[in-house]
Formats: structure tokens, C-alpha cells, sequence
């Protein structure tokens, strides 16, 4: 991966904290810095989302940033396949900077909020996609940081709105058909970031 520093130049309302496509591009840009500093010899490592290698996770993640444009065009997410894995190790960065220019341009209308966006689970409005499409995004983050040595820097606010999300989405009991495994205890007063993942079945 490049070393290149990924960051969302939005033409969103870039004032409105509360804004939850914001929040979403925020969680994109740490997804991209994270990914942009894997190393070479890294990405056939193993993550601790199991089904995916680190090669695998970032072209997931590209994937799912079509998606996001897809869907802020009206489009049918699951048209498109869930993980790139067409693209030589030359392109990722051409990928990904190409996939958040769509999807910077197919949600800057703000009426998408307020939008159904049909999801391969459901149809909500386009503010609830954003918060959950932002937690994907955060602990995806994780995984990747996790499986390749990194520290990011995690926006508190980010991590809130990932676990509100995740609260919601995920059930405290058995999660049969959902990509998740069961929730990891962990104590009460543990860092947030590690809250929201063991949450979605990680071990931080």
C-alpha cells in the first residue's frame, strides 16, 4: 500500500458536526490512513475478522465505499460484489481515492438523510445507513490496525456513534445469519474502542 495520506475532501457541509455523513467521511479517511500504511509483507496476514486476510479487508472496504455511492444514487447495493479483488497492490490507492469521490458526490445532496437506501439487511433512511455504514468503517479499522501493528488515533466521537450503532443493530444473544460473532465480555471502564469491538465479537 501507498503511504499516501487519504483524506475526505467533502463538499458536504463541512460546519455541521452533527451531520452524519460527516462522521462517515471521518471514519473513511481513518480507514484509508490505516490501509495506505500496511506494508507489503503484511497482507497476507491473518485479521481478526477471520474470514478475511488484510489483503482481503482492504478490498472489502473499497467495496463497500462503492456500495455507499451506489447507494446514495438510488442503486441496489447488493449488485455489487462484496469484496475488490481485482486490483494489484499499484492500484489501491487509485481505488480508493476514486470510490470517495463517489461517494462524496453521490451523498452531497443532504435530502439523502431523510432518503429509504435499501441495504442488504433492510431499508432505513440515509442518516441511520451513514451511522452504521461509520461503525463498519471504525471497527473495520481495528481489524486492519490490529492484524498490521498500528495505533490509530480514535476520534472519540466516531467510536460513540459506532457503538450506539452497533447496540442497536446487533442482538445480545445468539447472532445466527449475521456477520458477527457473539459479544466478548470486557471490563466496564475499558478503553471505548475496545468496548465497540468486543461488542461485535472481537477480542481486544
Amino acid at each position: 500500500m501507498s503511504n499516501t495520506e487519504i483524506t475526505p475532501q467533502s463538499p458536504v457541509s463541512p460546519d455541521a458536526t452533527d451531520d452524519p455523513r460527516q462522521s462517515l467521511l471521518k471514519a473513511i479517511a481513518l480507514a484509508g490512513r490505516t490501509v495506505a500504511a500496511v506494508r507489503p509483507e503484511q497482507l497476507e496476514g491473518p485479521t481478526p475478522c477471520t474470514e478475511f486476510t488484510v489483503r482481503r479487508l482492504a478490498g472489502h472496504l473499497v467495496a463497500v465505499l462503492r456500495r455507499i455511492a451506489l447507494a446514495g444514487r438510488g442503486g441496489d447495493v447488493t449488485s455489487l460484489p462484496t469484496v475488490a479483488d481485482d486490483l494489484a497492490d499499484t492500484e489501491w490507492q487509485e481505488a480508493w481515492d476514486a470510490a470517495v469521490r463517489d461517494v462524496e458526490a453521490a451523498w452531497a445532496d443532504p435530502a439523502i438523510l431523510g432518503r429509504t437506501l435499501t441495504l442488504p439487511f433492510g431499508s432505513i433512511p440515509g442518516a441511520a445507513a451513514a451511522a452504521v455504514w461509520t461503525s463498519e468503517f471504525t471497527v473495520h479499522t481495528w481489524d486492519v490496525a490490529t492484524a498490521t501493528g498500528q495505533l490509530p488515533d480514535w476520534d472519540p466521537e466516531l467510536v460513540a456513534i459506532s457503538y450506539a450503532a452497533m447496540r442497536r443493530g446487533l442482538p445480545t444473544g445468539p447472532r445466527d445469519g449475521a456477520p458477527f460473532g457473539a459479544a466478548v465480555d470486557v471490563d466496564a471502564d475499558a478503553p471505548a474502542i475496545d468496548r465497540l469491538v468486543a461488542w461485535c465479537g472481537r477480542k481486544p
